[in-house]
């Protein structure tokens, strides 16, 4: 296959202005072409990577609509300490109890739901709501760039992947719409599920109960290697819950990219530190990428749009 140009892949480029990080992207899509088909393997976190994750995750703002379902057919669901807290929209008190505690609290709400059941709530949710500030569908709160530079690693040979702390089923009732990624390219924190013979028919209900933790941090390069048996060589991420993936990614030998999305654009999206969920970290994961050389994208000066201006899903 002929080598590609640097000015041919930045021309695949188009919501990328000119500066360092399209540069240096642009040279890694090139250089990249010297990389056994096998090598070229990407993976790319998605809450803050890949679609916007304020003012709340997508997942949380679909499990409280559940919830307000379902307390709507069993008002006694408001006593629950975390589901009182949701539905009040007590940010101290949500704060206090904690992230993880209330993601087990909304997991028990699908709990004896199918796959496909859940599946098809999720995807009816993102295609169908509307964000709250934005004025768009949760599917269209995608960012533009990061849907042309998954398909210039696809161009170049890549196996793309989503390697998310989300929910895992969540992200795959969308991912092949929204990002060209199928279900089983996802990877994320899975729920367990029971097997059930009902009537002779055998069937799988999810539980609430999480397996494995949540993915994030170093989970995530431990799941690479679990679920996909692939080293990446480009990771893409925006929290220091993606650091350790991004640094696995960095510590290959030939081209390989690190890749950092910094939130910095209050006026098209929204400006804020990207942090992790699960856990603390002492420095500011900008610092960090800096500090180490990784790929930093400034939403303000590095992409022309942010969000698609075209429906992405029909």
């Amino acid at each position: 296959m002929r080598r590609m140009a640097v000015d041919e892949v930045v021309s695949m480029l188009p919501s990328w202005r000119p500066g360092a990080a399209l540069e240096e992207l642009a040279a890694f899509l090139s250089d990249s072409e010297s990389l056994a088909p096998a090598d070229r393997v990407a993976v790319f976190d998605n809450d803050g990577t890949l679609w916007c994750e304020k003012p709340a995750y997508f997942q949380l703002a679909f499990f409280r609509r559940e919830l307000e379902a379902a307390v709507m057919a069993r008002p006694q669901l408001a006593e629950r300490p975390e589901y009182r807290a949701l539905l009040g929209h007590d940010n101290a008190a949500l704060a206090e109890l904690g992230l993880p505690r209330i993601a087990l609290a909304l997991a028990d709400l699908c709990a004896g739901l199918t796959a496909e059941e859940f599946s098809y709530r999720s995807a009816r949710f993102l295609l169908e709501e509307q964000h709250p500030t934005l004025g768009r569908p949760f599917a269209q709160a995608v960012y533009q760039p990061m849907l042309e530079l998954l398909a210039a690693l696809r161009v170049h040979g890549f196996a793309t992947f989503i390697v998310t702390g989300g929910g895992t089923e969540f992200v795959r009732a969308v991912s092949e719409q929204l990002y060209g990624v199928p279900p089983e390219g996802v990877v994320g924190t899975l729920i367990e599920y029971e097997y059930l013979a009902l009537d002779g028919n055998p069937e799988l209900r999810r539980t609430g109960n999480v397996s494995g933790g949540a993915n994030e941090g170093p989970a995530k390069v431990v799941n690479i290697q679990q679920h996909l048996g692939r080293r990446p060589v480009f990771a893409a991420g925006n929290s220091a819950g993606d650091r350790e993936m991004i640094e696995w990614a960095l510590a290959t030998s030939g081209p390989s990219l690190g890749m950092l999305i910094d939130h910095d654009d209050a006026g098209r999206e929204f400006a804020y530190e990207s942090v992790a969920v699960t856990f603390d970290s002492a420095e500011r994961i900008v610092d960090v990428g800096r500090r180490e050389g990784w790929t930093i994208v400034s939403m303000l000066n590095d992409w022309s749009d942010v969000f698609p201006t075209r429906l992405v899903v029909e």
